[in-house]
């Protein structure tokens, strides 16, 4: 199981949320390629980047802190928030972005994903972030009507290189991961699952790596890791 080092750009600082909620922002670093790159150091094999003014903005915002971080580091980069387009998608597997994540315009136009994958294969991630187990878009402002593992169901053709699930109570409030309906998501599709949100420290990372036999695959961390309540090269021990 992977552990993805989470490095959120918001006004081109590295920043963390809670619950996804934009005004909550505690800032981490005004220089997140220097986040990215010592998280590199500690033995990251890729990195988990959000555009966060992207998502809320509905497209790219933050490109040149992108580009940065790419010129900077040399492990694999996923990165989302703001695509909402196969030309958008191209534009960044041509600056170096290993794989990129359809969010809410997955969720809004399943059609979008579909282009994608036939066009760009192996690179393509969805986002499907939950609360009490319904599809959340928009920055987490809306609750739609459909659950979760029936959108993950829906992909399974497709193609993916993964799905991540987002618990939204639990992203960025160090609560611990929701394991039940991580495993319940990972059961219901072949699509590999990267697990996102409420890790607090080395205690839950081992609770996710139990759950690799199911289709676990990584897990991303943010606040966790920038509070240093998990230390990166322990949780990466462990999940080997």
């Amino acid at each position: 199981m992977l552990v993805i080092p989470a490095v959120d750009i918001k006004g081109s600082r590295c920043v963390r949320l809670l619950q996804g909620r934009e005004d909550s922002e505690t800032v981490f670093s005004d220089d997140p390629s220097a986040m990215a790159a010592k998280w590199e150091a500690e033995g990251a094999e890729l990195l988990h980047v959000v555009d966060l003014d992207g998502a809320f903005r509905k497209s790219p915002q933050n490109i040149k802190a992108i580009k940065r971080i790419l010129d900077r580091v040399d492990v694999p980069i996923q990165l989302g928030g703001g695509i909402r387009s196969v030309e958008t998608v191209s534009m960044f597997l041509d600056l170096g972005v290993s794989r990129v994540i359809l969010g809410t315009e997955a969720i809004k136009n399943p059609l979008l994903v579909k282009q994608a994958c036939q066009a760009f294969p192996g690179k393509i991630i969805v986002g499907i972030d939950a609360r009490n187990g319904m599809v959340a878009i928009e920055g987490w402002t809306q609750t739609t009507g459909q659950r979760a593992v029936e959108v993950a169901k829906g992909f399974e053709d497709h193609g993916l290189a993964g799905i991540i699930f987002t618990d939204i109570h639990k992203d960025g409030m160090q609560t611990g991961p929701n394991i039940e309906e991580t495993r319940r998501m990972a059961e219901s599709v072949s699509t590999p699952i990267i697990a996102s949100g409420g890790v607090a420290d080395i205690e839950d990372i081992r609770s996710l790596a139990g759950l690799e036999p199911f289709g676990v695959a990584g897990v991303i961390t943010g606040r966790a890791l920038y509070a240093g309540t998990l230390k990166l090269r322990e949780a990466l021990e462990l999940a080997k």
